[in-house]
């Protein structure tokens, strides 16, 4: 797991089969997205898992944190940030504490 102190925005990377099966990711929704770029503010945390896609997140005053296929990812509550989508995402996620 590597959690970037700038920022708070943990990626574990792989995550193992139970925990994804303990978060009960399989049953989250997807959202998908082209490649673009865009401001973002977490009002709540948000909770991932990238099917695919290659990713930048960099929050405001923070460093960017690079993410894909197989990185389950937390985004703090409160958190501003841009969004640099490389190329097409698929995730699942949830919203809110786990």
């Amino acid at each position: 797991m590597t959690v970037s102190p700038a920022t708070d925005i943990v990626v574990e990377s792989p995550p193992s089969r139970d925990r994804l099966a303990e978060l009960g990711v399989l049953d989250w929704p997807i959202w998908t997205k082209e490649a673009s770029t865009f401001p973002w503010t977490y009002d709540e945390s948000e909770t991932c898992y990238f099917l695919a896609g290659d990713v930048v997140v960099t929050p405001d005053g923070g460093r960017p944190v690079t993410m894909g296929p197989g990185d389950l990812v937390r985004f703090p509550a409160g958190m501003s940030c841009t969004w640099e989508i490389r190329t097409a995402v698929k995730k699942h996620y949830m919203f809110g504490d786990e």
